[in-house]
């Protein structure tokens, strides 16, 4: 009899462990260098007064940590919840696959995924009024 054996990555045991890998190392990283508030929002634990080099862009998800340095209003902590799903779908395989997505974030999918205005790669062009 022919058996075989299939280890799932995504949205399984293997991957919800890598984001708690996860989670620990960014609540580690943030308890370390975090010099502002630490609270938990949107079921994020967020890391503000990040000195800038401790993170990337306008701050990171690593797993169910934001990190920042006052980069966290709801517009995008909303944002970083869906990055904190895609931990949890993808486990330690997420920083791979996002690196291979490109550095580009109108093109990387995840970041599509968790919405560019959101995460403050779009801007909402202002209209002005004409007075006739």
């Amino acid at each position: 009899m022919n058996r075989t054996v299939r280890v799932r990555l995504t949205d399984s045991p293997i991957s919800v462990a890598g984001y708690w890998w996860a989670t620990t190392v960014g609540f580690a990283w943030g308890f370390l260098w975090s010099r502002g508030r630490i609270e938990v929002r949107h079921g994020l634990i967020v890391f503000s007064g990040m000195p800038r080099w401790t993170f990337g862009r306008g701050g990171s998800c690593v797993g169910g940590c934001y990190l920042t340095d006052r980069n966290h209003s709801d517009t995008v902590l909303g944002h970083e919840v869906v990055h904190r799903e895609q931990w949890r779908t993808y486990g330690l395989l997420f920083p791979i696959l996002y690196w291979m997505a490109g550095r580009n974030p109108l093109t990387n999918r995840f970041e599509i995924e968790a919405g560019l205005e959101a995460g403050g790669y779009l801007r909402r062009r202002r209209t002005r009024s004409r007075e006739g």
